[in-house]
């Protein structure tokens, strides 16, 4: 069972300002629904577990109970349209506010690829896009290569991804999923006739790469069942798929696979990446048909990713150094004795990541939380490119052009829109492409951000981004929305969001906790939020709750938690380790059935993960995990209301995680407040494909919110 910890601060806190929670909205008496109790029980290492709801797998597992399971889903859909049937009004409204800052008809910043100019546009009412191109210069005819619109029609989900052209420019590989799990058929069209090929590749991630001689493509192959990317094969065009050739095999299910071409077009490489070591093979783009090479064999605890320019190798790599070095080799001496140091590690600054250019290259650093962009010239001359922001973030763009002089990148921050640049590297110029628009307008002025640290229990310095509306009384009436993820070493940057601006402007504080299992303030800070350390992720997101509350940004009547996917988990974890501390928390498409999924190798993406949660099979593993899964650890006492969201078709984590863990919230809960849950029975994890239906989720999500706040409009 968790240990709670609960600090005497903490407490006094949450009495204090108990008296401060306002009447709230009017909910139905409405009867929730009750999941039926089929015990199973579960034993390892001398624990037995017994799981009353065990029997919604079944859908997934094509059970007994499969429709059941439906049936079961769908009550809890009807409950929650009962519940929220009186902010119907208050939805709509909040749908036309957040699709009306949207550009309805706009135009991607086009970037230039072999003699076109790539680009996407989208037209006024219309949910997808349309892939173009245009000859030489951005006067010359528009070719629509694609009209997503048009291929989505009559699909409930459609998402188009992958899109490559072959090197002769006369061919567009590009791939498909109608379902939501993430399963892409690649197809081919020809851009000279508008005609798709008879070819067509099943179950795949969707990256195809096209070889020199503009026939050869290589895909990852995935397995059908457990979704892991598990082969690379080789298609050529006008043959039977059946017959391609697997050109890679990877027997290790904790890694993924994928396949990609470097900028300069010469060289195809397979990557292999675990959490803890990565391997690359690499054969010339000119010669399909040759064995991939192995680039170094991979090692235990080494990450190593490569960037091929004209004359050597670069090597981005943790070897004997934490927050990683960048290294060179000779195009023909690749193997790890021959790596020279170029930048050595530093244990301040973390580098991310290098995109390479003929005369340049540019490495992402991040250093105190944030990003920053390193240009060095070939000569050994570098600088930085400044950021105005107190937080921030900042992200190599699509530079597709080996030989170009100019760096695309992308800024944000919490005030700034999203905004292209085209920085000349040579001359230091800064030209500003693109600055998302705010339709309706957008004062940057009226809002401010800030940059603060909270204490964290072992004395750890958390950083907190937040923003909000100026005039905000720092008097702990204030409602707050919390957000944090917290794993795969995955950075939460500060940025703008046009649909935070409907809670900025009814009086919310919006804040992102940079916690630990992240990678914002360097490797151990993800090393440190992983395997037997994950409780410092959870602890650390409450102890940033209590530091908001000390600073009177908001207090415990006022507070709310948002999570998706591992941050989820943290939302499931946060509320049996200090349920009081919260009035409302959102957890969507969330993974809080960790040792029954992770003890199960047939549900997707499991072994994949024991890098990152543990491998429960293993007894220390076992209990640690046990100790923080939410769904082992709901006890009989208050929890906030709660708005949990999932998909039926979700191939990263399961409907029915989400649904056991509410149908045993329900059942062991003893206050009165309120738990919904909302499936998407067309979509997976990711929700809604259209660019606009996505805003009906979070028209919900800020129903919610303002309901519990009783905010009428």
């Amino acid at each position: 069972m968790i240990i709670l910890f609960i600090q005497l601060l903490c407490s006094t806190l949450i009495n204090t300002n108990k008296d401060t929670k306002m009447e709230t909205y009017k909910w139905p008496a409405a009867k929730a629904p009750v999941a039926d109790i089929k015990p199973k029980q579960r034993t390892f290492h001398g624990d037995t577990v017994t799981d009353n709801y065990y029997w919604m797998i079944d859908y997934f597992k094509k059970g007994p109970d499969s429709e059941k399971t439906i049936d079961y889903l769908n009550a809890e859909n009807v409950y929650l349209e009962k519940m929220m049937a009186g902010t119907e009004t208050l939805q709509a409204n909040l749908f036309k506010e957040l699709k009306g800052r949207i550009k309805e008809k706009d135009e991607s910043v086009p970037a230039f690829k072999n003699g076109y100019f790539y680009y996407s546009r989208t037209e006024e009412g219309k949910q997808y896009s349309k892939f173009c191109r245009k000859k030489g210069t951005l006067e010359a005819e528009e070719e629509i290569l694609l009209d997503i619109d048009e291929m989505a029609k009559g699909h409930p989900y459609y998402s188009a991804t992958g899109y490559t052209v072959s090197p002769d420019n006369k061919l567009l590989a590009f791939a498909v999923d109608n379902v939501s799990r993430r399963q892409y058929t690649i197809l081919i069209k020809n851009l000279e006739t508008g005609e798709l090929l008879k070819d067509s590749i099943a179950n795949t991630e969707g990256d195809a790469v096209w070889a020199a001689d503009n026939k050869t493509l290589f895909y990852t192959s995935k397995n059908q069942k457990t979704l892991l990317s598990e082969k690379i094969k080789k298609h050529k065009l006008g043959t039977s798929t059946a017959k391609d050739k697997v050109v890679y095999h990877e027997k290790d299910k904790s890694n993924f696979i994928s396949v990609g071409k470097s900028k300069s077009g010469k060289y195809i490489f397979i990557y292999s990446s675990a959490t803890l070591s990565t391997e690359e093979w690499v054969i010339p783009a000119d010669q399909p048909d040759a064995d991939f090479k192995v680039f170094q064999p991979r090692v235990k605890d080494v990450i190593y990713s490569v960037t091929a320019l004209a004359d050597k190798f670069l090597i981005l790599t943790n070897w004997e150094a934490q927050n990683f070095r960048l290294m060179e080799c000779p195009l023909d001496k690749m193997g790890i004795e021959n790596w020279k140091e170029v930048i050595p590690h530093r244990k301040d600054v973390l580098l991310e990541d290098v995109e390479g250019f003929k005369d340049f290259i540019v490495i992402s650093e991040r250093k105190n939380g944030l990003v920053q962009l390193r240009i060095r010239n070939i000569n050994g001359s570098e600088h930085y490119i400044d950021f105005e922001d107190p937080a921030y973030s900042a992200s190599v763009g699509n530079n597709p052009e080996y030989n170009s002089t100019k760096l695309r990148f992308i800024y944000t921050s919490m005030t700034t829109p999203v905004s292209v640049y085209d920085y000349h590297m040579d001359t230091r110029e800064k030209l500003l492409m693109k600055q998302q628009e705010v339709v309706g307008g957008y004062n940057k002025s009226e809002y401010t951000t800030e940059r603060l640290y909270a204490t964290a229990k072992d004395g750890t310095k958390v950083p907190i981004s937040l923003v909000y509306k100026n005039g905000l009384k720092r008097d702990g009436k204030a409602p707050l929305l919390l957000y944090a993820y917290g794993s795969y070493g995955h950075s939460m940057d500060a940025s703008f969001s046009t649909s935070n601006l409907s809670l900025l402007n009814r009086g919310f504080v919006y804040a992102i906790a940079h916690i630990r299992g992240g990678q914002e303030m360097g490797r151990y800070w993800y090393e440190d939020g992983k395997l037997m350390k994950k409780m410092n992720t959870f602890t650390d997101f409450i102890d940033c709750a209590k530091f908001l509350i000390e600073k009177e940004f908001t207090s415990p009547a006022h507070l709310y938690a948002q999570g998706g996917s591992a941050g989820g988990l943290l939302m499931g974890a946060i509320i049996n380790l200090e349920p009081e501390l919260w009035n409302g928390i959102i957890a969507q498409v969330p993974f809080v059935d960790v040792i029954n999924t992770m003890l199960d190798e047939s549900i997707p993406l499991t072994t994949n993960e024991f890098d990152e949660w543990g491998n429960p099979k293993k007894e220390d593993a076992y209990h640690y995990m046990k100790s923080y899964s939410p769904y082992e650890n709901i006890e009989a006492k208050n929890y906030p209301n709660m708005l949990v969201t999932t998909g039926l078709h979700d191939s990263q984590v399961q409907y029915f995680e989400p649904a056991k863990w509410v149908a045993k919230l329900r059942a062991e809960k003893t206050d009165k407040n309120i738990l919904l849950l909302k499936t998407d029975m067309d979509f997976g994890h990711g929700g809604a494909s259209g660019r606009f239906d996505y805003l009906k989720d979070i028209a919900l999500n800020y129903a919610f919110l303002l309901s519990l706040e009783n905010i009428k409009k």
